[in-house]
This record gives structure tokens, sequence and C-alpha cells, in this order.
């Protein structure tokens, strides 16, 4: 009954970084130096996710009865958890991205907002940019339409104005001729006889 109370508190511990996660990924990181390990848990905490290394037993414990419980086929031998309760994205393309340059580092799989994908789907949710970047995306698709609007704008009043942007669109009238059979008569001259 003592080991537990002993465990208790951590299980407990892994409930909570767990709860309200957007994302929870699993990995294998044997095979890390010191120093990558160091390097990987600084990136993980710029990009705000928690990473910790657990006992199997006690993530299967704290996962029990949660969307979180599908990870336990791939809980065997050594295994950390990355968390992000912001950005579902963020730990599976942080991981990845590190995995290029240490070898070393597996993604075993992950539950992301709900759903379970294998390692093969962890790399391709590592390809989807962040809401940051998408947000960006968005806006200077947005912003492209107006940008150029005003920049037709600025060209116009350079030029003089609306009075330039009617004078180049239309061509100049032609000088109208008046045909020599309509011009005014000649003053007649004085008879004599008045």
């Amino acid at each position: 009954m003592a080991k537990v109370e002993l465990k208790q508190p951590v299980i407990q511990e892994i409930s909570e970084n767990v709860d309200g996660a957007q994302s929870v990924v699993v990995v294998d990181y044997c095979g890390l130096t010191v120093e990558q390990d160091t390097q990987l848990r600084r990136e993980l905490r710029a990009a705000g996710v928690t990473y910790k290394v657990y006992k199997n037993t006690m993530m299967r414990r704290a996962f029990e009865g949660t969307d979180y419980a599908a990870l336990d086929p791939v809980l065997e031998g050594p295994s950390a958890i990355a968390i992000s309760k912001d950005d579902a994205t963020a730990p599976a393309r942080v991981l990845a991205n590190f995995a290029k340059t240490a070898p070393a580092l597996e993604i075993k799989a992950g539950v992301v907002e709900g759903g379970f994908y294998d390692a093969v789907g962890m790399q391709a949710i590592s390809a989807v940019p962040s809401r940051e970047e998408l947000l960006g995306k968005l806006l200077g698709s947005i912003q492209s339409p107006i940008a150029n609007f005003a920049r037709v704008i600025s060209q116009v009043a350079e030029q003089g104005g609306a009075a330039a942007l009617t004078s180049a669109a239309e061509p100049a009238p032609a000088a109208e001729e008046v045909p020599a059979a309509e011009e005014a008569p000649a003053a007649e001259p004085a008879s004599a006889a008045e």
C-alpha cells in the first residue's frame, strides 16, 4: 500500500499536465546525449511545450479513462511525453525538426485534439504550420488586395488626380471642322441705286 501512495503524486502530476492539452506526443529519447537532451528541452520550452520523462506504468495509470489511453500500446521502453496546451502541432513540429539532427530521437505516437496518430501520422502533423503562421498567411492574403488598391490610388494622385485618370482613359476629341457650305454668308455689297 505504501508504494501506491508514493506513486499517486506522480500520477496526479501527469494527469494535471495532460488535462486540457491540445496534444500529447510520446517519444523514445534513448541514445540522446546530455547536450542534445538539453537543447531539445530548451527548444520545446521556447515553443510552450512541457517535456517530461515518466515511467510507462505511471503514464498508463494517468491516462486511464482519457483519450490518451490510446497511447498505451506505444508505452514500451524509454518514453517521454511532450505536452502542449496551446498549439496542437507544436510538439510534433519541434520534435520532428530536432530528430533531423538527432536521429536517436524517435516519435512513437501522439494524441492531437482527441485523435490518435501513429509515428507516420505525427510526421504529417509536424508539417502543419503553427496557428500564428496560418494567421499571418491569412492576414497577408487579406492585405494584398488592399495594398494593391492603395498603390494604384497613390499613382493616380501622383499623375494629377482624377483628371489624369480620365484623360488617360479617353482619347482627346479631334478639333471639329466646320464644312465650307455651312459658313456664315459674306456681307452683300451695297447696291449703287440706294
